[in-house]
């Protein structure tokens, strides 16, 4: 077989899935309940983010949060800081792709 095959988790419980993690690209899933998110950090890469399902709330350096809902794709620059939360009721997921791969 010449592919490779990944499986991305199902339901609702909180999850940060590392599915591909090589010398090319980085490709997360997310998934996040109400008050739930990622520390505030900042972008090691240039960051393409998927909101697949729910609501993202998100804040990129010094502005206000912005809100995206599903089937958005949001391009955010290598060095911005960010802070990514759900606020909403129902489940947030999201896809994250970083490329090119972060180096260390």
């Amino acid at each position: 077989m010449i592919e490779q095959v990944f499986s991305l988790s199902r339901g609702d419980e909180k999850a940060v899935e590392r599915v591909v993690f090589d010398e090319n690209v980085h490709y997360l899933h997310m998934v996040f309940g109400k008050g739930e998110g990622l520390p505030e950090h900042y972008a090691n890469s240039n960051v393409y983010m998927t909101v697949v399902r729910g609501t993202l709330s998100i804040r990129l350096n010094d502005q206000e949060a912005h809100r995206y809902e599903g089937r958005t794709l949001l391009k955010i620059p290598a060095g911005t800081k960010m802070n990514v939360t759900n606020q909403e009721e129902d489940t947030l997921e999201l896809i994250v792709v970083k490329a090119p791969a972060p180096k260390a």
